[in-house]
């Protein structure tokens, strides 16, 4: 039985990519180029949320410890490329160095500190509700509390979980994808634009 490859974009239509996820979407408005979006980010106008790399399944295991990785979802091989090519497409915009807040799990955890660009610290807030869905709305008031106090003098990344992010956004993201807000006084403004690398 022959088999064929996955297809795989060569580098030359990557910027198009980005730019076609962007439009369908609907990330962002007619007047807001990927350029500018980036800009916002960089001069810390707005802030950038990543759903944690693949981790193949869902929620975690009965009993699963915080701080004892084995016995949580973690990510897998590709998760854990994807990090890096996430940390890779942050450097091609011209962002190497970022604040990195993540959930304390230790498949946000990996994938925050793969991205290669500066120490993570853990921001409880961001911690999944997805086994405790009673928790959302306090998790949620905890993030927009935080972000109502963030003093940006870098470019921020929160990695986090989808039911954070959909909660705080209305966004139901991909692994690995990255959202970027307009930041405002009370947190999050619009959305900006949405790119999967």
């Amino acid at each position: 039985m022959k088999t064929t490859k996955p297809f795989r974009f060569k580098p030359i239509w990557f910027g198009f990519v980005t730019v076609l996820l962007l439009i369908s979407s609907g990330g962002s408005s007619a007047s807001q180029s990927p350029e500018i979006i980036w800009q916002a980010l960089k001069r810390g106008e707005a802030l950038a949320l990543i759903r944690h790399a693949y981790a193949p399944g869902t929620s975690d295991p009965p009993g699963f410890i915080l701080r004892d990785c084995s016995t949580q979802r973690n990510l897998s091989e590709d998760g854990r490329l994807q990090s890096r090519k996430i940390g890779d497409f942050f450097r091609a915009q011209g962002i190497n160095d970022a604040l990195i807040y993540s959930s304390q799990w230790c498949r946000c955890l990996e994938t925050a500190s793969l991205l290669g660009l500066g120490p993570v610290e853990e921001l409880p807030a961001l911690n999944s509700f997805y086994e405790e869905s009673a928790r959302g709305p306090e998790q949620t008031a905890k993030i927009r509390a935080f972000l109502s106090t963030l003093i940006q003098q870098a470019p921020v990344i929160l990695v986090t979980h989808q039911v954070n992010i959909s909660a705080l956004t209305g966004v139901v993201p991909s692994s690995g994808e990255i959202i970027i807000f307009q930041k405002e006084k009370n947190g999050l403004g619009k959305l900006l634009g949405r790119f999967i690398p």
